[in-house]
């Protein structure tokens, strides 16, 4: 693929690393969530330990990585949609301070309340709905990553065929995970699981193809885009 203005080689090592590690960590992510789901006598229950207690451990790094990649597309991006870009960047990072700071807390704080047996706690810190961490974790992946994404998509309209099937999942996984949000008004949570679809089993394929995308792309050196600086300010 042709070199990309501002797409240094860090942007492009790192970005490419990033990408291909949130689809390590999303797979992994999506067995754990799938074993999980199949422990429950019935699937109105909330997944419980040891499953929710890996899935936080490895949200915390996941949606970190998802920040960098993010940082790397909005460098890839052409200037006619960095606009699009670095609002996808904003909306990743809200995300991943929303989530990260909620499975902190339930990986931390989370058991001592449980121990206390206060009526209100489960209210606060449980992931069985309806509780005030849920959604919270709802409003971070089902609307923050689910716009994160879907702003992401015109940088990857109109290339190649490989950019073709990045921005067709991200466009697919982004709905998904918008329509998730249909379960809380319906106080459904089997609903809510078509986002799940969205952002733990689409994203992850995407972000393996964006790493790909990142490795084919030779990046400017940074000789280079001084010397195209310097062309255009003589």
């Amino acid at each position: 693929m042709p070199p990309r203005a501002g797409f240094t080689p860090q942007h492009r090592t790192i970005g490419r690393a990033a990408a291909w590690l949130v689809f390590v960590l999303g797979v992994v992510y999506a067995l754990v969530t799938a074993l999980g789901f199949l422990s429950l006598e019935s699937p109105q229950d909330p997944i419980g330990d040891p499953y929710i207690t890996i899935m936080r451990i490895l949200i915390i790094p996941l949606a970190t990585l998802y920040v960098v990649t993010t940082v790397a597309i909005h460098a890839y991006a052409r200037p006619a949609v960095k606009v699009y870009s670095l609002t996808a960047l904003v909306f990743m990072i809200v995300l991943a301070t929303i989530t990260t700071s909620v499975h902190f807390v339930g990986l931390t704080v989370g058991p001592r309340l449980e121990a206390t047996g206060l009526s209100w706690v489960p209210l606060v810190i449980s992931f069985e709905w309806p509780s005030i961490v849920y959604a919270l974790d709802i409003l971070a992946w089902d609307w923050f990553f689910a716009l994160s994404i879907l702003f992401a998509v015109p940088v990857f309209r109109g290339g190649s065929r490989l950019e073709r099937w990045v921005w067709i999942l991200l466009l697919v996984s982004g709905v998904l995970s918008l329509a998730g949000l249909i379960g809380v008004p319906l106080a459904d949570m089997q609903v809510r699981n078509i986002g799940v679809i969205g952002y733990a089993v689409v994203a992850p394929v995407a972000f393996l193809l964006i790493g790909i995308v990142f490795g084919r792309t030779q990046p400017l050196r940074e000789d280079t885009e001084r010397s195209r600086d310097s062309r255009s300010t003589a």
